[in-house]
């Protein structure tokens, strides 16, 4: 208990952020009970490995008016970054895109109970119509060069991605570039030591 009440102080957020932050765990562990929305091994972890983890996304940012979350899943970062944003950014809306209908029935019953500015597409990512969002993100997603793919559908022109990536992050940039080019920035993770955050923009097929 310690541990996380330490955790929580470094995670430099205001009181009505930590409030948000603290009803989404609540909301996040009761669901998982009954579908899927992160791994039972990481519910102990979940202040370190998903919503540090996703507010450490959301810094690197700038402000937009239209953030794109793709395969929403549980929620991360999409969540997380609209609680922190409501305050920050709070012209800034959420699209999550998630084609589980169960995920997706959490998704808007935290978005309603938090008072997040966001909404959720209950569609495929590549049967949405283009989104034209300012910034992309995806977690624990797909491949590097399916997300550009995606994100060529629908980024706008002068937007930019925000992908984490583990391990083999290196590789996969590389394997990119055989058919895409695009400027980055590679931001080393605050939660993995092996893991990365690729900043990506100015995306265009080669």
């Amino acid at each position: 208990m310690h541990e996380v009440g330490a955790l929580k102080a470094e995670l430099d957020v205001s009181r009505e952020t930590m409030d948000r932050l603290e009803a989404l765990v609540d909301q996040t562990v009761r669901w998982n009970r009954k579908i899927n929305l992160i791994s039972k091994e990481s519910v102990t972890q979940i202040w370190d490995r998903h919503i540090k983890d996703s507010l450490q996304i959301g810094r690197l940012a700038s402000s937009g008016s239209l953030w794109a979350d793709l395969g929403s899943g549980g929620g991360f970062p999409a969540l997380v970054v609209a609680s922190e944003w409501a305050e920050l950014h709070p012209e800034t809306q959420f699209v999550l895109v998630e084609s589980d209908q169960r995920k997706c029935a959490f998704l808007r019953t935290a978005i309603q109970s938090l008072s997040l500015n966001a909404k959720v597409i209950s569609q495929r990512i590549e049967s949405v119509p283009p989104i034209g969002a300012n910034i992309i993100s995806a977690r624990a997603l797909a491949p590097l060069n399916s997300l550009l793919a995606y994100a060529d559908r629908h980024l706008a022109h002068d937007g930019v991605c925000l992908f984490p990536k583990g391990q083999n992050h290196e590789a996969e940039l590389s394997e990119s570039l055989e058919s895409w080019t695009y400027q980055s920035e590679i931001h080393p993770s605050l939660t993995n030591p092996n893991a990365a955050i690729l900043k990506l923009w100015n995306i265009r097929r080669v």
